[in-house]
């Protein structure tokens, strides 16, 4: 049992030292930025209408020039949706 109280006479094998962290990220390059940080204000203007919309399919009807904004200020930034 004296290896579990430590008391053995084996030398201390000491941990290797720590591999400093990759950024995994790395690859992406850093001017694209996530999807969910641009084009808020076309984004909440879209949601409005497609929430409060009276009609049965708004994103063919009332909220269309919504809905090709966002999709055009999202393909500016490289997204396509």
């Amino acid at each position: 049992m004296s290896w579990l109280f430590g008391s053995s006479n084996a030398p201390a094998v000491s941990a290797p030292a720590p591999v400093n962290a990759v950024n995994i990220q790395a690859s992406e390059p850093a001017s694209k930025p996530k999807p969910c940080c641009v084009c808020k204000e076309e984004k909440s203007s879209r949601d409005d209408c497609m929430l409060f919309s009276k009609s049965d399919d708004p994103a063919n009807n009332d909220c269309k020039p919504l809905v090709e904004q966002y999709k055009s200020c999202m393909a500016g930034y490289g997204f396509k949706i």
